[in-house]
């Protein structure tokens, strides 16, 4: 055993010993002695351990020279770290309601995400807050990072991108020569050295200088931990599939290649995973055909391609790229519904009518011919009337007619209107912002999404259908909102003279879109509408069934993305096994499946946001000092959030910065008023503002009131 390891086992037993019996005080030789470190060089070390939990305060040292822990009652615990962008910590333990707070200087070498050892002191009156102490990093979840290279006294010192990553980083001298600063980099954390007081890191990839968009991108890419290349034996396997269709694969499907299918996607879109038809049957009644690229003919289960599927779980949309779930021959070429291609597809056929009622519905292994492929542009212009001689205008008019019924419908049973504006950056050939838009969502995309979200929801209805009870699947559930989240969202409405009336201590879907309602078209719509969705839970996978809140589905799952959501592929899986009458999946695995699968698209939301955000920031790093129109979005003790027109960011107003007056912050209102003047602050007023600092690297702005 090393000295450092000895030193570390010494000081976990000192803990244990003091902590598990209460307020009793050892004189230094009793304690050792009752440790079995009683001999002469081990006793040295013994004291040398303890001198050090004195000076950390986790050893408090009473008169006569003796020696006990600190504060109340003390007991241990485990649990995940969550470190804030001020240092202080809270970490997670399984079972207890409330997180445990770790102040800074308590925290010592332990990371954002480490599993670690915490000692936690009770508090010894109500007004004494309880708190934790990390006593043990039990596993690192921080092995990488990224960040900027800064040369001081001949050492490299790596500043991190991640605002809550606050330790010292050093590259040894031995690995860091020719390294300059205002370098981009990739390192890999070793040791903390306690001399240096900081961790001591191996450079991984040089990833370009610290301006550049690319480089930008990439240690964002980095810090995601998003896979980049697929690997050889992956893209190998891709290469396999031919290119055209076997006759008696085509045979056992149901052949619709005559049928005026149609896509409707993006302008830069590649890979289209879904197609429509819509025919008219007489009565009122109409056939609909939901299309579904059938990736699981392509990708065997458990084969290398499905196992590189599982891992990614998600193609990950960003600003400037698409990091995708499968090899691009699968998701731009063989699986993509292309116009005037025979495709393989796994079809949804509805017989529905006028008032957006479903008479019935079939799942089919299906072959294809997309007639055509329009942007939703083109889909527009066709509803909207401008243009009347395309050949398909009539199929995409009554599709976009029947997707209006559909939605009324959606909403009068339930569905709650959660929409808020998406931004897009328009970038040039190198990666440099141009300006930031907002997406306008027109007719033409709400009819694409509501077919969709009929083919979801059939998929589900599906399982029911064929066994009771409903033979194991994977679910898109939303669990009701919690009490208490909606109390505090029900106290934050007040403040804008709204009056939230709920039901049993919650609130029903039509009291909130009565809410969203009032507000439509304002100022505090996003506002209001953040604040609703924050108070929400949020939708994930799972093999149980528990509904869909937001969309208002007691069943609900995905089946219309498998290029690029596995959740979908599962479905298809499950239902074809079950539909040619295959036994019961495994529930283990799906719950294990529907975990790993709401985590990786949690964190490739995450990035996506952070790739969006990365280039607004580089966009208003060139307008520092510019004036800006723009809409308080919050209000917190710290200061104002002020969401800029024009550039459609968000930038922090410090209170520190707000010098006409003494602010201080009230929370009944949820504002800042100065002591002064009267003058007071509340979210969703007009402020003008000016773009003091942006920084790309933590892709924060700050802001001054003009």
């Amino acid at each position: 055993m090393s000295k450092r390891d000895k030193k570390h086992e010494i000081q976990k037993n000192i803990i244990k010993k003091l902590s598990n019996n209460g307020h009793k005080t050892y004189r230094p030789k009793e304690l050792a002695k009752q440790l079995g470190y009683s001999s002469s060089p081990i006793y040295r070390t013994f004291r040398s351990v303890l001198q050090e939990l004195v000076r950390q305060g986790v050893v408090h040292r009473v008169k006569g020279n003796r020696f006990s822990l600190k504060g109340g009652e003390k007991s241990e615990a485990e649990g995940i770290l969550s470190v804030s962008r001020d240092g202080y910590g809270f970490v997670n333990v399984q079972g207890k309601d409330e997180d445990i707070f770790i102040p800074r200087n308590r925290i010592r070498t332990a990371l954002d995400g480490d599993n670690v050892r915490i000692l936690v002191h009770s508090g010894s009156s109500k007004d004494d807050r309880s708190y934790g102490e990390i006593i043990e990093v039990v596993g690192r979840n921080t092995v990488r990072l990224t960040g900027t290279t800064k040369v001081r006294g001949g050492t490299v010192f790596i500043i991190a991108d991640d605002i809550r990553f606050n330790k010292n980083v050093y590259i040894h001298e031995s690995e860091s020569q020719g390294l300059r600063a205002g370098v981009k980099v990739l390192v890999e954390l070793g040791q903390f050295d306690s001399f240096r007081n900081a961790f001591r890191a191996t450079l991984l990839e040089e990833l370009g200088d610290s301006k550049d968009p690319e480089a930008l991108m990439l240690s964002l890419i980095h810090h995601f931990n998003l896979p980049l290349a697929f690997p050889q034996p992956v893209l190998k396997a891709s290469d396999l599939p031919s290119e055209s269709i076997a006759k008696p694969e085509i045979q056992r499907r149901l052949d619709l290649r005559e049928k005026l299918i149609f896509t409707i996607d993006p302008d830069d879109a590649k890979d289209f995973d879904d197609a429509i038809h819509v025919i008219p049957l007489g009565n009122d009644r109409y056939e609909v055909g939901v299309h579904i690229a059938d990736v699981s003919y392509y990708v065997p289960q458990g084969g290398v391609i499905d196992k590189e599927a599982l891992a990614r779980s998600t193609s990950v949309y960003l600003a400037d790229r698409v990091i995708p779930m499968l090899p691009e021959r699968l998701s731009n070429n063989l699986c993509s519904l292309r116009p005037g291609e025979d495709k393989l597809t796994f079809s949804c056929i509805l017989e529905v009518d006028g008032q957006g009622t479903v008479h019935n519905f079939q799942f089919q292994e299906t072959v294809i011919h997309s007639k055509h492929r329009f942007t939703y542009q083109e889909a527009q212009d066709i509803i909207e009337g401008k243009q009347t001689k395309h050949p398909l205008s009539q199929a995409v008019s009554k599709a976009a007619e029947l997707a209006n019924v559909f939605t009324k419908k959606r909403f009068q049973e339930g569905s709650v209107e959660f929409d808020l504006p998406e931004v897009k950056v328009r970038l040039d050939e190198k990666g440099h912002p141009i300006e930031v838009v907002r997406k306008e969502l027109k007719e033409s995309n709400r009819l694409i999404e509501e077919f969709m979200l009929l083919a979801n929801q059939c998929a589900a209805l599906a399982i029911d259908q064929l066994s009771s009870p409903p033979k194991p699947f994977i679910y898109r559930v939303h669990d009701r909102p919690n009490e208490e989240r909606i109390q505090q969202l029900a106290t934050y409405m007040r403040t804008f003279g709204l009056d939230l009336k709920l039901q049993e201590g919650n609130l029903s879907s039509e009291q909130l879109n009565s809410l969203l309602k009032k507000i439509k078209g304002s100022n505090r719509e996003p506002i209001i509408k953040t604040a609703a969705l924050r108070a929400m839970a949020k939708a994930c996978y799972s093999h149980e069934n528990i509904g869909h809140y937001g969309l208002g589905f007691s069943h609900y799952s995905h089946f219309t993305s498998p290029i690029r959501r596995y959740p979908d592929l599962i479905a298809h899986r499950l239902l074809k096994h079950y539909l040619f009458g295959a036994s019961h999946a495994e529930k283990t695995s799906l719950e294990a499946m529907s975990d790993h699968c709401s985590l990786l698209e949690r964190k490739a939301e995450e990035a996506e946001r952070a790739s969006i955000r990365q280039k607004q920031v580089l966009l208003a790093e060139k307008r520092l000092g510019e004036h800006f129109e723009g809409i308080i979005t919050s209000v917190t003790k710290f200061g104002l959030f002020v969401e800029l027109k024009d550039l459609w960011i968000e930038g922090l107003v410090h209170v520190r910065d707000m010098l006409d007056d003494y602010y201080e912050f009230d929370p009944d209102t949820f504002s800042l008023s100065g002591s002064h003047s009267g003058l007071s602050y509340q979210a969703g007023a007009s402020v003008r503002v000016q773009l003091a600092k942006a920084n790309p690297d933590t892709r924060e702005i700050e802001l001054v009131i003009v």
